[in-house]
């Protein structure tokens, strides 16, 4: 994957946001809004206008037009630019076809699970466990409601962190089972790294 001149999702966010049409800032917000892209980009809408000033700089977008309505203040519209056209489907392909390594917080936790006593874990994959699948049965409820009105196309990226969800709820809830069972391999060093 090559080193982009911005790795903010939230300016591939917009870049794919203003392919659809010129907008000035406050439309690609709600536009990212109503098409629920809040949800799967931490979208802060307070940097956004910085976002699309970095774009402009790098030639990704450009001032199409600018607007006056009465006494409101002027918005200026942005076009995405051909490089932009460009580096949005470059790095679109970067994302989809090459695994990069994350770092969740959850995973970080499961790094230092030693800190904490078993039977402490036990109960907070309890609690972990009752939040994936609160997070399970409204994610099927929502993608079930949406996909009456929306194509699949629209829907992917909901149908994957439900799997995901999911996948994460199975893999804590055997976690979870091997520890109260005390199944999982130096169960008793554990125990023992807690006693007084």
């Amino acid at each position: 994957m090559q080193r982009r001149k911005l790795r903010n999702p939230l300016a591939l966010a917009v870049l794919a946001t203003l392919w659809q049409k010129p907008m000035h800032p406050y439309e690609i917000a709600q536009t990212l809004r109503r098409q629920g892209k809040d949800s799967s980009t931490k979208i802060n809408y307070g940097s956004l206008y910085t976002v699309v000033q970095n774009l402009e700089k790098h030639g990704f977008v450009e001032v199409t037009d600018v607007e006056r309505q009465g006494n409101r203040p002027e918005r200026t519209v942005y076009g995405i630019t051909a490089a932009g056209r460009q580096e949005t489907t470059e790095w679109m392909s970067d994302l989809v076809a090459t695994p990069a390594k994350e770092y969740p917080i959850f995973e970080t936790a499961l790094s230092l699970l030693g800190a904490l006593h078993p039977d402490d874990v036990v109960r907070l994959l309890e609690e972990r466990l009752s939040a994936l699948e609160v997070q399970v049965a409204s994610g099927r409820g929502a993608l079930e409601k949406l996909s009456e009105t929306l194509p699949r196309l629209f829907l992917v990226e909901m149908e994957y962190r439900l799997h995901m969800v999911e996948a994460e709820a199975d893999w804590v809830r055997g976690l979870h089972d091997d520890i109260r069972e005390g199944a999982l391999p130096g169960m008793a060093e554990w125990k023992g790294f807690h006693e007084p």
